[in-house]
Formats: structure tokens, sequence, C-alpha cells
């Protein structure tokens, strides 16, 4: 069952059928009951006025043997008294229900002198006096409306159903007579019955119908989501992030969903690439000083007289702070959250500037959120690329600005174009006046200083400084009562 409706078609399928098949069972049902109510009603009106009939003829004193009513062949009537004796009744009546009596055979004529006071308040309940002020009549008067009720009868040996009326009518010398009269249910019966069988076999044909058009109509919406999952899936195969599903046409939901599957197949590109060119340029910045520090090793072991043990410490801690910048990058990209501690940068400032010549600090009080050791690294960063870059002087500003903090590098050397004021945060990219891996480090600061400021929610940008050199600034959000939770 679980396969069966295993796929998002047959679902649909299945729920719209359903859907289609309660709607048509309730209508079906409301449809057959208002036949029905309706056919009932028409039953009733036709015995009614039957049963006005035959109390007009009542009411103009005809004899109950002269009465015309009594020789419909499908209107059964009887005539009752007021104590629920049987007058008359019509001819070929045999058996009757759901009226005021069973009685088909008329009672037998008294006289008067046969007609007992006591007698009749027995039968009736009730004595001559009971008062009928609501329901009094005058003589010849019929009574409007009349009373309904479902029964059957049989005439001359066919029973059917019937629909009776009961009409009540003041009689001048009979009295209060009560006229029930009855019109057939047959032709309720046959509509309701051929109704019922028509929708027993329009139901089931037109639910089949709804079924094989959801299934084609499914199946034609859902075939480009059924192209995009082959096309994944050769992806997946191959291994070839260049390649892209196919985007529909259309401007639905499967067609926005495969222009974000295009794009996040080019994000995940682009980031594979980023992670291949690390790891190339990486392998390059490597190389060099383990090669550098396994010749000279390798001389001071023929030749330990020429060994340059200078050289030898500076490629070790060249590959030391290397190995240390490709770790604090690999743990970035991984989305290390910095802690959530206050952080004073002028203090920072002042530390990261301490026994570094010609820097002066401008600082104000500031505190922001965040990690005191990446923060202190995007510091020394700076102040490394600014020192190799100075001629004389180099400024370090902290201030506020609004609800940021804002610390600023500012050197007097020759500055940095526009053109490469983006491309310099980009990892192992050496401007041309620091190709020197000696002189201009892996190219590794600047990215790791950006890096680390977009995980402390904020910035970090270059321009041009006042004394024409480059300007550095790193925008962070304050550390206050009203700034909220720090970041995470």
């Amino acid at each position: 069952m679980s396969r069966l409706f295993g796929s998002v078609r047959s679902r649909a399928t299945l729920g719209a059928t359903l859907v289609v098949a309660v709607a048509l069972v309730a209508a079906g049902a409301a449809v057959l009951l208002s036949l029905r109510a309706n056919l009932t009603g028409e039953a009733g009106t036709r015995a009614e006025r039957s049963a006005q009939a035959v109390a007009s003829e009542l009411a103009a004193r005809t004899p109950l043997d002269k009465l015309s009513g009594l020789d419909a062949e499908d209107t059964p009537v009887q005539i009752v008294d007021e104590d629920g004796v049987l007058l008359a009744a019509s001819e070929d009546l045999e058996r009757i229900s759901g009226t005021g009596t069973p009685e088909v055979t008329p009672a037998p004529a008294r006289s008067d002198g046969d007609d007992d006071g006591d007698d009749s308040d027995d039968r009736s309940g009730r004595s001559d006096d009971d008062d009928r002020d609501d329901d009094s009549l005058a003589p010849g008067e019929i009574a409007q409306g009349a009373s309904y009720t479902n029964g059957t009868a049989t005439v001359d040996g066919d029973t059917e159903d019937y629909r009776f009326a009961a009409v009540e009518v003041e009689t001048p010398d009979r009295g209060r007579l009560t006229v029930h009269a009855g019109a057939p249910l047959a032709a309720e019966h046959s509509a309701v019955g051929t109704a019922l069988t028509s929708m027993l076999i329009g139901f089931p044909l037109l639910l089949g119908v709804v079924a094989a058009v959801t299934w084609l109509v499914t199946g034609r919406a859902l075939r480009p989501v059924e192209g995009i999952r082959r096309e994944m899936a050769a992806i997946t195969a191959s291994e070839d992030l260049r390649r892209r599903v196919p985007e529909p046409a259309t401007h639905d939901e499967i067609a926005r969903l495969a222009r974000t599957t295009n794009a996040t197949l080019a994000a995940l590109e682009s980031s594979v690439e980023r992670q291949r060119r690390f790891v190339a340029d990486a392998s390059h910045e490597l190389r060099s000083p383990i090669a550098s520090l396994r010749t000279q090793l390798e001389v001071a072991a023929a030749h330990p007289e020429l060994l340059d043990l200078d050289g030898a410490v500076e490629d070790t801690v060249r590959l030391q702070n290397l190995a240390a910048d490709l770790l604090l990058l690999a743990r970035l990209d991984a989305g290390e959250r910095p802690a959530g501690t206050r952080v004073d940068l002028a203090a920072l400032a002042r530390e990261a500037a301490a026994g570094r010549e010609s820097v002066t600090v401008d600082a104000e009080a500031v505190e922001v959120y965040g990690s005191r050791g990446q923060l202190g690294r995007v510091l020394a960063n700076l102040l490394d690329n600014a020192q190799r870059h100075a001629r004389e002087r180099i400024t370090v500003s902290v201030r506020r600005e609004g609800d940021q903090a804002v610390v600023g590098v500012a050197d007097d050397g020759e500055g940095v174009a526009d053109a490469d004021r983006e491309r310099i945060f980009e990892r192992f990219v050496r401007l041309d006046a620091a190709r020197s891996r000696d002189e201009g480090g892996a190219g590794l600061g600047l990215a790791i200083a950006r890096d680390v400021a977009v995980r402390h929610g904020g910035t970090l940008t270059t321009g041009a400084a006042p004394a024409g050199g480059a300007l550095f600034e790193l925008r962070l959000p304050l550390a206050g009562a009203d700034r909220g939770t720090p970041p995470a």
C-alpha cells in the first residue's frame, strides 16, 4: 500500500477522487431528498384536492351514496365522524392503514333513538359541552388546511403506498366529519429509484473520469520535476557542478524550484571552486618554506659550518604563521562563531600597537561583543599590512559613530588603487608592490581580517587616508544595554 501511494501523483489522484466522491455523495443525497420531498408534496396536494372535493359535496348535503369521490379508482377515500366511526369508503377499498381508522366497511346506519348521549360521550372521550373555540366551524364550512400522513391501501387487489390528506367539514345534518383521501406514491418511488439507479451507475463512471484526468494532469505537471530529479542524479553521479537542471518556461512553483536549484548549484560550484583554489594556493605557499627549510637542513647535515640558523628560524616561523592562518580560515569557513564577550577596542588597539614603531593610537573607550583573540588578530593584520606600505607614520583611531564602533588604520604610503580595493581582500592575493613573499606575506592577512569582521556582524573596507595612503575601517555593532543579546 505504501508503494502504491508512495508518489505525489498517486496521492494527488486519490485525494482528488475522494474529494469528488464525497461531493457527489452529498449532492446526490441532497438531490434525492429534495426530489422525494417535492414528489411527496405533490402527492399530498393531489390528496388534499380530492379530500376538499368530497368535503365540498358533504357540505352541500350530498348523500353518502351519491358522493362522486368514492368512485375514483386511484384515490381511496374514507369518511369518519367525530367518534371515529367509518361512515363511507371507496367502493373497491379492501385494506387501509395510516388514516384515522383501519376500517373499510361503513358502519350500519342508526336511528335517532339509538343515539345515546352517554355512549357518544364514551366514544369521543368528551362531553357535548366541550369548548371548541379554536376549531369550531359553521354548518357547511370546510376547515382550512389539512393534515398529512403516509400509509398503504389495497384497492381492487393492488396494494400501494399513499399520501393521505385529512380535511374536516361541518355538515348541516351529520355534524363534524373528517374526509381522508389518498394519492399514490408510486410515481415518487419510481422517480427516486430511477434517480438512485442513475447515480449508482453514473457516479463510478464520473469518478473514473476524474481519476484518469487527475492522473494525466498531475503527471504532466510533475514531468518537469522528474526532469529535475534525473538531472540532479546525473550531476551527483558525474560530480560535474557545471551542469544545470532544465528550467520550464512557465512561471509556477516548479519553475521557481528549478531556478532555485540552479542557483544552489551555482553557489555550490563557486564554493567548491573556491575550496580548490584555496587548497592549491595553500599547497603552493607551504611548498616554498618547506622546500627552503629542507634545503638548509640538508646543507647543514652535509656541511655544518654552512648552516644558516637565522634563515631556518625565519622559514620555520613563516611556516608556523601560515599554518595558523590556514587553520583560522578553515574554522571561519566551517561557520565558527565568535564568543559573546565584551571587548574594549581601545585597549585592544593599544595592545596591538605596543612595540611597533611610528604607530600613533587615538582611541576612546568603545566596547563590542565578540572574540578578543580574533579581533586582536584583525588589528594585528591591519597593522602588519600598514607597516609594509607606510613611509613614516601609521595612525590607529577608535571612535563611535551612531550605534557602531569604528576602528581606522591609516598609513602614509602609496595607497590602494580603486580597482584593487576589493581584490586585496581575496585570499592569496598580493599587489605588484608586495609580490615578495618575504615582504608581502602569503596574502591571507586581509582576507582573514574581513572574514572575522563579517562573523562579528561588521564590515571591513579600504579607502584613501588623509595623508594620502590607505585607510582601513573596521565597523562593528556597539555592545550596550540597548543592543540586545551578543552575536551567537
